[in-house]
């Protein structure tokens, strides 16, 4: 009978023992713990990793106090099998529950970079640059490696018109020559091969499409007025007329350092194959990064036989077929307005 008492006896502080034990765990597993001294720690997840080397690695990086209260949260929370790889971000006190929880939603650290359209490749450097991502010079020196476009483009000397304007996702180590091809790759989906094959049907090469979409990314952002900017383009090569393109002056300025923010008469003389003005024809490629409404009006452009056009002076323009009416409407929307708006201060 004694030695019935004493086994109950040893039963019941087992029983208390592992009921405070498991109290202090499972409180221990709810609390929020911060373990490292910095703002914000990283901690990687490799794909295919177990639980084991995730454990061990928050752990490490002090996101989670010690092994057993991450495999104690892990017995909880029953998501062993839905831990996702990639680089997670910690920044603040974080239950191992919400710690295995955030790994488990695939909450991974990302940043973002925009580009958005009608940017050059140098303009594209200092917007990656200046997001913290890298360096310019790492950007334009990916940004020179033709290699991705060579089939379409055997001419290009960098990558210019084809790295595609959008937001990109990047991680925290991500180089530059990743996202470089990734914009690549992002612009030959744009680019469709029923796009490819419009173009074609006009007798132009993709570099040439490339081109004329890229000042028609220049002069308007009215999306109406793509296809007809095109049109005007395509109409003045096909008649032998001179572009004539103010964003191409700029950007001959641009590559060699002298453009100010304006246009002078004397700029419309500047000694370069991109002057338009001063050379026939297309320049030699693109000028800046077209979006996809760009490419498509260059595809499709408006059936229209214009062959001019002057800005509103309020983003949008007005068209012309002739010389005369042209000179009219420069008379109307760039002479006349201004005279009238010097008059009004």
């Amino acid at each position: 009978m004694r030695l019935l008492r004493n086994l109950l006896l040893a039963a019941l502080v087992l029983a208390l023992v592992a009921g405070v034990a498991a109290y202090f765990g499972v409180a221990r597993i709810h609390e929020s713990y911060k373990g490292y001294d910095e703002p914000d720690v990283f901690v990687e997840v490799p794909a295919g990793a177990g639980p084991a080397v995730i454990g061990q690695r928050l752990v490490g990086a002090g996101v989670i106090r010690d092994l057993t209260t991450f495999r104690g949260a892990m017995w909880l929370s029953g998501q062993a099998r839905d831990l996702k790889a990639g680089e997670y971000r910690f920044n603040r006190s974080l239950s191992a529950m919400e710690v295995i929880d955030k790994i488990a939603r695939g909450d991974v650290y990302r940043r973002l970079v925009t580009f958005r359209e009608g940017l050059m490749i140098s303009e594209m450097a200092r917007a990656y640059e200046a997001g913290g991502h890298g360096s310019a010079a790492d950007f334009e020196r990916a940004a020179a490696d033709t290699t991705a476009i060579r089939e379409w483009d055997p001419h290009a000397t960098d990558l210019e018109g084809y790295l595609f304007p959008e937001t990109y996702t990047l991680r925290r180590d991500t180089p530059a020559a990743a996202l470089v091809a990734q914009m690549v790759d992002v612009f030959a989906k744009a680019l469709t091969p029923a796009l490819r094959e419009a173009v074609r049907a006009q007798g132009l090469t993709v570099r040439e499409a490339v081109t004329v979409a890229s000042l028609v990314e220049k002069e308007t952002a009215v999306p109406d007025e793509r296809p007809v900017v095109a049109a005007v383009y395509l109409n003045r090569r096909r008649t032998g007329m001179p572009m004539q393109a103010d964003p191409t002056v700029i950007y001959a300025l641009q590559r060699a350092g002298r453009y100010t923010g304006n246009i002078r008469r004397d700029d419309l003389q500047f000694d370069s194959p991109y002057n338009t003005y001063r050379y026939p024809g297309l320049p030699p490629g693109p000028i800046a990064a077209p979006g996809k409404a760009s490419l498509e009006a260059v595809a499709s452009p408006a059936q229209v036989d214009y062959l001019y056009f002057v800005s509103k002076n309020d983003g949008s323009h007005v068209f012309a077929r002739t010389l005369d009416e042209h000179n009219r409407n420069v008379q109307q929307w760039q002479v006349d307005f201004f005279r009238q708006k010097r008059q009004q201060q």
